[in-house]
């Protein structure tokens, strides 16, 4: 080979692999860039149905997934909170908790109307054991629906509880740590919406005022 021919032979198949790489960024940027709209709104039509089944049919008549309120949760992490409101007037605040399951971390999604009742409770994220543990998922039996009209007060706090553990929730054949730790992240959700009721009562009568019920703050 001469020394003549010994630049093409190095550079040429380094050009073609520069040309390769830029064609499949630009393919793979592409591809990105025309699936992130689509997935992005099955996402949020996901969140809209799951936000609308926890509550009865007509009781809000406003756009959920935009009228939102920007929380610091239980356990310091960022937590938005969902509005419920008809004909402008506030009805529940809708948001996530999460607690440890028997097959770790479970996450619910839950309902409070405004007179710290609850309207609904969802469990949408957890490991529990199939036939067992996973009967507080609502498409596997109604047990989560139990929830429904409880309070702080309904039953007393001490009552909050497994029946095994002297409280007046149902626990499952075989399945203890389950229902006992939704009953414990339910009663946790209510009593973070009671401590801070005043500040989302104020925030939502201002945004009715407004007349921006999808603001966020």
């Amino acid at each position: 080979m001469s020394g003549r021919r010994l630049p093409d032979a190095v550079w040429y198949p380094m050009l073609s692999l520069g040309v390769v790489a830029l064609v499949t960024t630009a393919i793979l940027a592409f591809g990105q860039a025309a699936t992130r709209g689509p997935i992005a709104q099955a996402q949020a039509d996901d969140t809209r149905q799951l936000l609308e089944q926890i509550l009865p049919a007509g009781y809000a008549d406003n756009n959920l997934l935009t009228d939102t309120l920007q929380m610091t949760g239980p356990d310091g992490a960022p937590l938005t909170v969902h509005r419920a409101r008809k004909g402008g007037a506030l009805r529940a605040v809708l948001f996530e908790m999460s607690g440890n399951g028997y097959g770790g971390r479970l996450t619910l999604l839950m309902a409070v109307a405004v007179d710290g009742d609850v309207v609904g409770v969802r469990v949408t994220h957890h490991n529990e054991t199939p036939g067992l543990g996973d009967k507080v998922d609502a498409a596997k039996s109604d047990w989560v629906l139990s929830f429904n009209g409880r309070s702080l007060g309904k039953p007393e706090p001490a009552r909050w509880a497994v029946k095994k553990d002297g409280g007046d929730f149902d626990q499952f054949a075989g399945a203890t740590i389950t229902p006992r730790a939704v009953v414990a992240t339910v009663k946790r959700g209510l009593a973070f919406f009671a401590a801070h009721r005043d500040d989302m009562m104020a925030t939502a009568a201002r945004a009715g005022q407004n007349g921006s019920g999808g603001q966020h703050e």
